[in-house]
């Protein structure tokens, strides 16, 4: 089989009305590789009433992985990080030991309708790495590398392909690849990593001759290479690498290899405990926690 599983998104109301459609963790596949998070916002026109900030809110044990197609926003972090995100950029945020942060409507475009559109992921970090001291990086867009493969334009927005390597830094072999083809064109994938997985962004695609429907996310088998046909002008990203080592557990905003670490998190955040984003004085109650951790 060329597609090992299809999976099918759930579409999860994050607030204000802000919808994304949610692709990882699922029942038969935890994470592909270290992405054990996969959100698909968008594309939508934001009325100028609309409110979707996110407000600050705590993560352990991941890094988070924005990327804007449409739109901007405004990153804040409790390391005093501020950074205007904007299409084409990668920003990764290492969560480690412990990190808050908020995603709000940058000033220009409050109360102004706009578009927005974008992917966010989450990667688990190896167990050796959970606890790492937190960091935000920002690579503008034109510091990606971007090709044209046999009429495919690729961006290697992390990791290696094509004989390209992204400067954005992770801590496990990591794939995220940005890649638009022409009606009628193909692109061969080689070489891909162990676990690998393909999201049509836009348009139809078949991966060799077997359809991918919009709103499904195609599990890979990677044990040799794969072709990608466009049947329609399309987007697609690629994601994958290494599998993870070991199981991890979630709770909100929080993943561990640790069930008693996402406990004590939870009590961080209760009890204030967690660093504060400068200029930030909203605070999120904790949700109601499961009787055991997921």
């Amino acid at each position: 089989m060329n597609i090992a599983h299809l999976l099918k998104g759930h579409e999860k109301d994050l607030g204000g009305g802000f919808v994304v459609r949610r692709y990882l963790p699922a029942a038969v596949k935890q994470a592909v590789g270290p992405f054990i998070f996969f959100d698909h916002f968008g594309p939508v026109d934001v009325p100028a009433d609309a409110d979707h900030d996110v407000r600050p809110h705590p993560h352990i044990g991941l890094a988070t992985v924005t990327y804007l197609f449409e739109g901007a926003m405004e990153h804040r972090d409790s390391l005093g990080t501020l950074q205007r995100i904007e299409p084409g950029a990668i920003n990764w945020m290492t969560a480690g030991r412990g990190i808050v942060h908020s995603e709000r409507t940058p000033k220009d475009l409050v109360g102004v309708p706009h578009r927005t559109h974008g992917l966010q992921l989450w990667a688990a970090l190896p167990k050796a790495h959970e606890e790492v001291e937190p960091s935000f990086a920002h690579t503008p867009a034109a510091a990606i590398p971007e090709m044209e493969i046999d009429g495919a334009k690729v961006r290697v927005l992390i990791g290696s392909a094509f004989g390209h390597t992204s400067p954005v830094k992770t801590f496990s072999q990591t794939l995220y690849l940005d890649v638009s083809l022409k009606a009628g064109q193909q692109l061969a994938l080689n070489g891909l990593p162990p676990e690998a997985a393909i999201y049509p962004v836009s348009g139809s695609l078949d991966i060799d001759g077997a359809p991918v429907p919009q709103n499904s996310m195609a599990l890979l088998d990677t044990s040799s290479s794969r072709r990608v046909s466009a049947n329609t002008d399309a987007q697609f990203v690629i994601i994958g690498g290494e599998p993870l080592d070991g199981q991890r557990f979630l709770f909100w905003n929080f993943v561990s290899s640790s069930k008693e670490r996402l406990l004590k998190a939870a009590d961080d955040w209760e009890a204030q405990r967690f660093d504060k984003v400068p200029g930030e004085t909203e605070f999120i109650p904790l949700p109601k926690r499961p009787s055991a951790a997921t």
